[in-house]
């Protein structure tokens, strides 16, 4: 019999035990581990009665063979066999692309480089697949305990959902590593194409690599998804697409957030000594060069990459799940999931259309010109794919679904809702533009700022451009959501339950449709910055009889200024098209947020009953006080995140300040270069470690204390995280390419301009790359793992009692500060009395405290 007084000493010893041990470990992607369990749709449970729970794990999905498409000619099953073609087709586009960049010429001086850098990020990887692996174990004891022991599974099952974890780990991790190297090789070959003065091949190669990546990565996606779909028996669909959701979701968790935390460290350390020591831009004798090389792909192509494949591969778990517990009709069911695979397949075929297109027009164009604006061919390749995935889909879906349900209307109103979705992968990138690109009015106010009033006005008008751009983007993401929710209120209730849910599922869903070209054009900066890097490292104008050997190999006449000239002009527009491609993702992250929110919302209020309804209002104290903790946690996070990039950015220059070597080399050691490595990837696992334990706990100690407290908690971190990622994000950029004009435009490289200006760019990296991008792995953990928090709270309090719950809550929350903690004084430099015994000559130990 249950004791209250015998089992929370209990449960308290056994979690502060388990705590202790994950501090001593110090294994900081360990705090990852219930992010990839909540992270997937496993636990959506608000769309049906409560005594179903786990309804996505027991998901019958319906016969495909029972929908027919285009006037009978093809059911549903033989359709999405033929989309395999598709499939394999985007697979071997990504894959002939590879191959096209690793056998483009290349100077050896410039391709040692480049394998440098990709080696290091091999470590890296490694790194942190070690401690993919040590979750993998735990999350793998957590799948035997919940779906074996209380779900009541069996040993099958839940060897299929062990199975396709792995498989999504590997996914995540697989696309990772592809971007790495295909970036490695685009990196050199972008800096050895420069040499001959000509800008379109500065602007050919990257693009080349991020189309790579980005065809590859949604055709893997779709290929493992069909695969369940097509050829899983039905009754194993649902633990199969959990598991695969479960290890993906682990892979991006881990890699994104530690991704932006390395990157970070190592750009910071690298660009200060451009003040400390007056030294250029990448010079080859700064041993933090190579770290900052390898932190561009860490943190900018690594990240996304896996973040993309993660969160494309849960938008559809998610809509599946709902398609088949909120539909009612069976064949209903295969029709639209018929429908949603064959909307992704057409969204490759657009995507490799429009880059084809695209690239015909922009040869044309500047192929053989002497200069050109970067920014315009993207610009064009981005609105081209929207345009015609657009007009495919409303092609497709009158050729599909002509007649959903008895209601001929259908057809258009879903592909308006797509639309949506789809539209916003056009104008935010338009609108991130007006705040971040080196054309913009914002940017130039930056630089006008920084000539009058240093460093000091730089940041303030930095903080102006962010600030401005979160209104202008959230209006945006605003009118697009309401658009899909109007379009749903006509007709689609005839076929399901809560219809809003699916629209605003549907919108995610567009905002990843022409998700290839969405990575290529994020892709493309870590690649510009990379080659920039990979022409310094080289030093390739002081090998001797260069020009006559690059003349009488190659058959090039080379032109060195103007190849370092379109290198940097180059980087500045991939400045900006990475920042483009993230409030893409983060917007994602909160219009998924919001059907889950909602979800939560039906369950509660069993079908929305307007007595349970007046809950979710500021007179009921409890759902106010929620939205002032998510508000919190937000804060409390961009804080933890930048703290770690602070102290290890610290460490990092301390090292290179002690061991630069300024006379008498041309590079810097291979070894201080590793060292460098070294600081980065301490510190951004110990700062993963701290940050996931956190957000577990919180949200489960938010969870027990009331639900409809914690109803306002995740509309409260939604919206807090929406608009602190998208100003951080574009005030950062902004600061960004303000140093790219007074380097490429100014030509005012060691000036005191400049020096204000790296100073806005030192502030802006944890903004932009690692705070801003992380919170959107950060949302999507605390809404997805909230669902199976509150289920856990609703359970234990209907059969222990409210007082029990209340206790647990107080238990979680101080776990949680325990963390909130660590995340600073565990973290810091150091405080006053360090300063002192610093001065005093007396030894400071890491962490803060005096030795």
């Amino acid at each position: 019999m249950f004791s209250v007084s015998t089992a929370l000493p209990r449960i308290f010893s056994s979690v502060a035990d388990f705590c202790r041990r994950l501090c001593r470990l110090q294994l900081s992607g360990l705090a990852a581990v219930p992010v990839t369990l909540l992270l997937s749709p496993a636990h959506s449970w608000a769309q049906q009665p409560p005594e179903q729970a786990g309804g996505e794990a027991n998901l019958i999905l319906p016969d495909l063979r029972d929908a027919t498409f285009f006037g009978g000619a093809v059911d549903g099953r033989s359709l999405l066999l033929y989309s395999l073609i598709v499939v394999f087709l985007g697979l071997l586009f990504g894959l002939v692309i590879y191959r096209q960049l690793r056998n483009l010429p290349v100077h050896k001086s410039m391709l040692e480089v480049s394998e440098l850098i990709y080696e290091t990020c091999k470590t890296y990887l490694v790194t942190q697949a070690k401690f993919l692996a040590i979750l993998e174990l735990f999350i793998g004891a957590i799948i035997v305990f919940y779906f074996g022991l209380l779900e009541h599974f069996s040993a099958l099952k839940v060897s299929i959902i062990l199975l396709f974890s792995i498989v999504g780990i590997c996914g995540s991790s697989g696309v990772a590593w592809f971007g790495i190297r295909v970036n490695t090789f685009a990196n050199s070959r972008c800096a050895f194409a420069s040499l001959r003065g000509k800008p379109f091949p500065c602007y050919e190669i990257p693009l080349k690599a991020g189309m790579s990546i980005g065809m590859l990565l949604v055709s893997v996606e779709l290929l493992l998804m069909l695969i369940i779909l097509l050829f899983i028996p039905k009754d194993y669909s649902g633990p199969c697409f959990i598991g695969f959701a479960i290890g993906e979701s682990l892979g991006a968790a881990a890699l994104r957030v530690a991704g932006g935390i390395f990157t970070k460290i190592a750009d910071i350390g690298a660009d200060l000594m451009k003040i400390v020591f007056k030294i250029k831009e990448d010079d080859a004798r700064n041993p933090g060069v190579i770290a900052d090389c390898t932190g561009d792909n860490a943190g900018d192509s690594v990240g996304p990459s896996a973040d993309g494949f993660e969160t494309y591969g849960v938008t559809g778990v998610a809509l599946i799940t709902f398609i088949v517990l909120a539909v009612r009709n069976p064949l209903v069911q295969s029709q639209l999931l018929v429908w949603i695979f064959a909307m992704r397949v057409m969204m490759v075929v657009a995507s490799g259309a429009s880059y084809w297109i695209n690239g015909l027009i922009a040869k044309a164009r500047y192929g053989e010109a002497d200069e050109m604006n970067y920014e315009a061919p993207l610009t064009s390749l981005v609105w081209l794919t929207s345009l015609i995935s657009i007009a495919a889909t409303y092609i497709l879906s009158y050729a599909m679904i002509p007649d959903l349900g008895g209601d001929p209307s259908l057809w258009w109103k879903l592909s308006t809702v797509i639309t949506c979705g789809t539209l916003a992968g056009a104008v935010i990138p338009e609108l991130v533009k007006v705040f971040t690109s080196t054309g913009s009015t914002h940017v130039r106010e930056v630089v006008a700022s920084s000539q009058e009033g240093g460093a000091s006005l730089n940041i303030l008008s930095g903080f102006v451009a962010g600030n401005f751009s979160a209104y202008w983007l959230g209006i945006a993401i605003l009118a697009l959501m309401a658009t899909a929710y109007g379009v749903s209120t006509q007709g689609l209730s005839s076929l399901m339950i809560a219809p809003s849910v699916f629209a605003f599922g549907l919108v995610a869903f567009g905002f990843l449709g022409m998700g290839p070209v969405t990575i290529a054009v994020d892709s493309y900066g870590p690649v510009t910055d990379n080659a920039q890097s990979v022409y310094e490292l080289s030093t390739i104008e002081q090998i001797p009889n260069i020009e006559a050997e690059l003349h009488s190999t190659y058959g090039m006449r080379v032109n060195f200024e103007r190849a370092k000239e379109n290198l940097e002009e180059n980087d500045g527009a991939g400045n900006t098209f990475k920042a483009t491609a993230k409030p893409v993702l983060i917007g994602t992250a909160v219009v998924g947020a919001t059907t889950m929110i909602f979800s939560i919302v039906v369950a509660l209020t069993h079908g929305l009953r307007p007595d349970l309804l007046s809950n979710l209002s500021i007179l009921h104290p409890p759902f106010l006080l929620g939205l002032i903790a998510g508000g919190a946690m937000i804060y409390w996070f961009t804080g933890a995140s930048t703290q770690a990039v602070t102290t290890g950015a610290y460490r990092a220059v301390e090292f290179i300040k002690a061991n630069i070597r300024l006379e008498g080399v041309v590079k810097a050691s291979v070894s201080d270069s590793k060292k460098v490595v070294e600081i980065c990837t301490r510190y951004a696992q110990r700062g993963m470690f701290n940050i996931f334990l956190c957000v577990f706990f919180a949200t489960l100690g938010f969870a027990f204390i009331e639900p409809y407290f914690f109803i306002g908690y995740l509309i409260s971190i939604a919206l807090f995280g929406l608009y602190q990622a998208i100003f951080m994000a574009n005030a950062g950029g902004a600061w960004d390419n303000a140093k790219k004009i007074v380097e490429t435009e100014l030509k005012q490289k060691g000036t005191a301009l400049h020096d204000a200006t790296v100073v806005g760019d030192t502030v802006g990296d944890p903004f932009k790359d690692t705070s801003s991008v992380a919170l959107n792995p950060i949302i999507k953990f605390t809404t997805l793992f909230g669902l199976l928090a509150v289920e856990l709270a609703v359970s234990i309090a209907n059969s222990q009692g409210e007082r029990l719950t209340l206790i647990l809550a107080g238990i979680f929350l101080l776990l949680s500060m325990v963390f909130v903690w660590r995340s600073f004084y565990r973290m810091r430099i150091g405080g006053a009395e360090n300063t002192i015994a610093g001065v005093a000559g007396a030894p400071v130990r890491e962490g803060g405290h005096v030795g």
